[in-house]
């Protein structure tokens, strides 16, 4: 008994002195937190603070035209947003619903309206500053980060130009975006004056806009059904799920089966016991075609596997074999409702690269 209390003590004593050890050698700029980490060197740091605040602080200096900005935005952004901001039937538009008069006035009227249709991005956003962050912090989707600055300055200013907000020939820089910003539509749009945090005009002490009282005692313990699809009507037109926007919280009901049946006993219930067929495999480009598909923003809407915003490279290849021609013109044309009701837009491609993409997906070598 006296030896394990020996070893017992053995180990404490040289736990305590590692622990003494750490805290005798902090970490270089890490005394608020002795042995942890390490100080952040210069250059990581600026990596990171890439933000631009409402007043322009962090804007980086570079300029790009309203010209450049349609290359790059149909080079880069037409695919998801449209070639005039309009968008698709998966992302909310980015243009339109103001007038000269809102530039004027600094308030966008339409946002009054309750039977106005939608809210675009142009109609809500009252900082520039915030539409260039976002485009150089998450855009485009598949590649963040990937614009350089001066693409930043002229993908924004292609979208003020579709807005009526700068003329054609206009080029935005660091050194003329504050009178920018003075004729942004929604720039007088936002207030303070509302329960959020902190508080009506930052002073607090208004009631918040949401109340939650937690049920402490004979709280109910079954849901009420306020409404329910009939099983007559589940699968009357098409699955729902399939119906849905692919972004957001709300996805719709897989109607192809009965409310509460699993996957696997629908399908027993459909008559297809049997197995179901082995997958094919995963179309992968071939490294002469992956640089090709990338640098035309192909892999934003498509995936070898998966879908994405449009079907996979697998699921094209396997429905349309041996169409190369057909391919190429779907490619370079665009079209909708073969994949669903999602369109694609036409590609700004070279023609030979269309012709070997086309050719690939066919099952012909590239």
């Amino acid at each position: 008994m006296s030896s394990w209390r020996e070893w017992i003590a053995a180990g404490a004593l040289l736990a305590a002195a590692g622990v003494a050890a750490a805290q005798a050698v902090p970490a270089p700029g890490a005394a608020r937190y002795p042995g942890i980490g390490r100080a952040a060197t210069p250059a990581e740091v600026q990596a990171w603070d890439i933000d631009v605040r409402p007043d322009f602080q962090g804007l980086p200096a570079g300029a790009g035209s309203v010209a450049r900005g349609q290359e790059v935005w149909e080079a880069k952004c037409a695919s998801c947003h449209g070639v005039f901001g309009e968008s698709n039937q998966v992302f909310n538009p980015l243009v339109g619903g103001t007038t000269p008069k809102d530039v004027a006035t600094g308030r966008v009227a339409s946002l009054q309206r309750p039977d106005y249709p939608g809210r675009t991005t142009l109609m809500k956003v009252s900082t520039l500053s915030t539409l260039w962050d976002y485009i150089n912090r998450a855009m485009p989707w598949n590649e963040p980060k990937s614009l350089s600055v001066e693409e930043v300055y002229a993908v924004t200013a292609y979208m003020l130009n579709l807005e009526r907000i700068v003329p054609d020939d206009f080029v935005l820089s660091d050194r003329n975006i504050r009178e920018v910003q003075q004729r942004l539509p929604n720039r007088r749009g936002t207030t303070t004056a509302h329960a959020l945090w902190p508080g009506p005009e930052f002073g607090g002490s208004r009631k918040p806009d949401v109340q939650g009282t937690a049920c402490m005692a004979n709280c109910a313990t079954e849901p009420r059904v306020a409404s329910f699809l009939p099983d007559f009507a589940r699968n009357a037109h098409g699955n729902l799920a399939e119906q849905n926007r692919l972004v957001g919280a709300q996805r719709g009901a897989d109607t192809t089966r009965p409310p509460g049946v699993p996957i696997a006993r629908a399908t027993a219930l459909a008559g297809a016991a049997a197995a179901p067929a082995a997958a094919a495999p995963a179309k992968q480009p071939p490294a002469v075609l992956a640089e090709v598909l990338q640098k035309n923003t192909c892999t934003a809407c498509h995936a070898p596997d998966r879908r994405l915003v449009g079907p996979s490279w697998t699921d094209i290849a396997g429905r349309h074999a041996g169409k190369a021609e057909y391919l190429e013109g779907k490619i370079r044309g665009g079209g909708s409702g073969t994949w669903g009701a999602i369109p694609m837009p036409p590609q700004a491609i070279a023609p030979d690269d269309a012709r070997r993409v086309a050719q690939w997906l066919a099952g012909a070598t590239p």
